[in-house]
């Protein structure tokens, strides 16, 4: 419990993602909106009022720059939760004036694969109105951490209250065309799809504190079972094996570790399917893939204890090698995955991970040390064995030879 509730204080002490941090409201210097939502990236949020007896939706955008010359977009993609087919509204610094501007852009599958430079055209959406301002009034200007808003009204179609939002932000623009953004994860998965009828305001809001109360117990988790648990049952079983004062007490050691830590990262592989789930705009695809795999690879590796022939089997040793080499893959796609999730957090640089590698650093140590003291072990009994065979055979040959003179 101890490695359990240290984990705990470490990512709850730990400086969270700014993407997450940054709260929603529903109050502006223009409007006032009914409800409000957190998104879970970018420092960005939405606060938005639909009218059901006229399918128009009253709504801002609220985010900041990451460089004076950058840009800020959002957009909504008619069909589905990817950037691929948005229709956006970007908003950056007049290349002449320096004046803030807002143009109308088509995100199509020709801008993912860069053949050319993206151009504003007119959206084929029912765009009533759209406007930017930013924070601090006419006399505000764009700089790296800058706040913006952008307002639109929309005429929805009848019935289809549930949206498919799109934002980002780059470094640049190189006239009236943005460039490309960064491709780190929060980057790539800055989709949220709402119903902006069915969810309150409030429910919104919980449910994104709601998701990340999930995030962390999910993190915290999988950390303790895949990234220190599995490795540490691992250990007990290649080191411990071999002394003999313990008896068979190693064996229970180690099937005992290896239990919980499947069953703890069973209940943490669940936690990140139901995450899955509730973020359907956010796909972490190696993450995901990676997770599948070590759940696999544990589910397989936990049923080999049904399968587990006796020492006299003949079938013993196959059994053993698939039962090292499952285990030792389990054990690096968890390693492995445990690091992607830090990147997935946002906490690549924190105060969590940083302590996570304390403790496998601590553990590599230990495997270090005894590793060397196997080795040494190892060596001297090779010695003492070569120099008892020598003696047997030397006492063998002077009984020969006291043999054949008495004869």
């Amino acid at each position: 419990m101890l490695p359990l509730l240290l984990l705990h204080f470490i990512f709850l002490s730990s400086p969270q993602h700014t993407a997450v941090s940054a709260r929603c409201t529903t109050v502006t210097a223009a409007k006032t909106f009914q409800k409000c939502m957190t998104l879970p990236s970018q420092q960005a949020s939405i606060a938005w009022t639909f009218h059901p007896h006229n399918a128009t939706l009253d709504m801002v955008f609220s985010g900041t720059f990451i460089s004076p010359s950058g840009w800020v977009g959002w957009g909504i993609n008619p069909s589905s939760a990817e950037m691929t087919g948005t229709r956006a509204l970007i908003a950056f610094p007049d290349p002449n004036s320096g004046q803030l501007v807002l143009l109308p852009y088509i995100l199509d599958p020709t801008v993912k694969l860069q053949r050319g430079p993206l151009l504003s055209r007119p959206l084929d959406l029912h765009l009533l109105s759209s406007s930017a301002t930013l924070y601090g009034g006419r006399l505000a200007t764009v700089h790296d951490g800058a706040s913006i808003q952008i307002y639109a009204t929309l005429k929805l179609v009848p019935n289809k209250t549930r949206i498919h939002h799109v934002w980002n932000r780059g470094l640049y623009v190189q006239g009236y065309s943005p460039t490309i953004h960064s491709t780190t994860i929060n980057d790539l998965s800055s989709v949220a799809t709402i119903d902006v009828l069915s969810v309150s305001g409030a429910a919104v809001h919980d449910g994104g504190n709601n998701i990340r109360t999930l995030k962390i117990v999910h993190g915290i988790i999988n950390g303790l079972s895949w990234g220190l648990l599995l490795p540490i049952g691992a250990v007990t079983a290649r080191y411990l094996r071999h002394v003999q004062a313990l008896g068979p007490s190693w064996f229970y050691a180690h099937a005992g570790v290896q239990l919980f830590a499947f069953f703890l990262g069973t209940v943490g592989f669940a936690i990140g399917v139901r995450l899955g789930e509730l973020s359907p705009g956010r796909v972490y695809g190696f993450h995901r893939k990676l997770g599948f795999a070590a759940f696999c690879l544990g589910s397989l590796q936990t049923a080999a204890l049904l399968f587990r022939p006796r020492t006299t089997n003949k079938f013993r040793k196959y059994w053993k090698s698939y039962h090292h080499f499952v285990g030792y893959a389990c054990v690096v796609v968890g390693l492995v995955n445990v690091f992607q999730g830090f990147e997935v957090m946002g906490e690549s640089r924190s105060y969590a991970k940083l302590g996570y590698c304390l403790a496998l650093s601590s553990l590599v140590g230990i495997c270090v040390a005894l590793e060397v003291n196997a080795w040494v072990v190892f060596c001297r009994k090779a010695k003492e064995d070569k120099l008892r065979r020598e003696g047997v055979v030397r006492i063998g040959r002077v009984e020969k030879v006291d043999q054949a003179i008495l004869e």
